[in-house]
């Protein structure tokens, strides 16, 4: 199993009073209130924790977000291509850019060939529908945002693996006549692709692409509707089963020296859920093209703001957050337990993303906490299972 390394950089130092008054805290909250050398220190630290990771033989994951406190990171590839020219030997993962956002998918193969090619083949790349606050901040239309995803994939995908000259490419919502990449990526044909979705339609399309199909803070539950929706969609089509290499699960994850000292620590990651989460419910619930049609009345009627199955998360607690497999925190006895309790009730999976840093944890914690996984709990964990032909597939 391979384990990965998920910092969102945020932002916590803002004060409560402030927070409460802000129509969302993921979207219209001034950034007088983000203080440029407390901004450059977290960088400077959650770049160090990289660097630790690539030590220990974790690997690396950057997610992206906009114009609010859950994350510091509004540039993915950036990110990544300091990490790919910083670190030797782990792999970095994308997830990712927010392509429905993005007007030219082109533009956004380029950043990540570059980067791995500067990484010598370390980079994979995820993709995320986004949605909510960042159709806002990115100025896109959030209808058929959907399809508008798997299209700029599969622009990005013709990009990246078209060698002989210049391509086209003509399709519903992006045109591009030229497209020729100098460097292509130094993986051939493309790395690895990615996609982070609980929705089990979502799931399926990348079941049929091969792409691995990562699900974050969803729950046992949600993830293996989810995964299960992968392989019927395989089975379906008369492709191959595919092995545990293609399912990534994340949760928020801290190991102590103790079961007391993990719990501890780890509590202090329940801020990304019970602050950064929040957001006003016209960023989400009532965005035009959102949701699906079919569910749109029953989210629209309902008391939640977002009306999604985020909301459940706000306001838990540790012991809640650790039964629903939200959270795994402890001694690494107990996270290992922790972890294999959720493979088993998920059917397995090849990629264990732990989010080891938010709100007031701090550096030296989140230091602390990535070493005791990699020496305390990888060791532990069960091969991936792989299948050649599924690999073949994501090709």
């Amino acid at each position: 199993m391979q384990v990965w390394y998920h910092c969102e950089n945020t932002y916590p130092y803002v004060d409560q009073k402030v927070l409460d008054a802000a129509d969302s805290v993921r979207a219209s909250l001034p950034n007088k209130y983000c203080d440029p050398k407390l901004a450059a220190d977290l960088f400077e630290e959650c770049l160090d924790e990289h660097l630790l990771c690539d030590e220990m033989g974790v690997n690396i994951v950057s997610i992206e977000h906009h114009s609010g406190i859950n994350s510091l990171y509004g540039a993915s590839p950036m990110i990544m291509g300091i990490a790919a020219r910083q670190t030797k030997k782990a792999r970095i993962l994308s997830l990712g850019t927010l392509v429905s956002i993005r007007p030219d998918p082109v533009r956004i193969a380029e950043e990540y060939a570059t980067a791995d090619t500067i990484s010598k083949g370390r980079l994979e790349i995820g993709f995320v529908k986004s949605g909510d606050s960042e159709m806002t901040s990115g100025n896109a239309n959030p209808v058929r945002f959907v399809d508008r995803f798997w299209e700029a994939i599969d622009v990005i995908k013709l990009a990246l693996t078209s060698h002989d000259g210049p391509v086209s490419f003509e399709g519903k919502y992006f045109t591009h006549r030229h497209i020729n990449l100098w460097p292509g990526p130094y993986q051939r044909p493309h790395p690895q692709f990615w996609a982070a979705t609980g929705d089990p339609l979502t799931a399926a399309e990348c079941g049929r692409r091969g792409y691995v199909n990562a699900l974050v803070l969803r729950g046992p539950e949600a993830s293996k509707r989810a995964f299960d929706a992968y392989r019927n969609a395989r089975s379906e089509i008369g492709l191959p089963a595919p092995g545990t290499d293609r399912f990534a699960y994340a949760a928020l994850c801290y190991v102590g020296d103790t079961d007391k000292e993990g719990v501890e620590i780890g509590s202090k990651l329940l801020w990304f859920l019970n602050t950064s989460l929040k957001q006003a419910p016209q960023m989400s619930k009532f965005l035009p093209g959102r949701n699906p049609p079919e569910m749109a009345p029953n989210i629209w009627r309902s008391a939640a703001a977002r009306g999604r199955p985020a909301d459940s998360l706000i306001g838990i607690n540790a012991e809640t957050a650790i039964a629903r497999g939200i959270l795994c925190a402890g001694s690494p006895d107990t996270v290992y337990r922790q972890i294999m309790d959720i493979y088993d009730k998920v059917g397995g999976f090849g990629h264990f993303i732990f989010v080891g840093r938010s709100g007031f944890l701090t550096h030296q914690e989140a230091e602390k906490g990535i070493r005791l996984m990699a020496k305390e709990v990888l060791p532990r964990l069960p091969a991936a299972t792989t299948t050649e032909a599924a690999r073949q597939a994501a090709e």
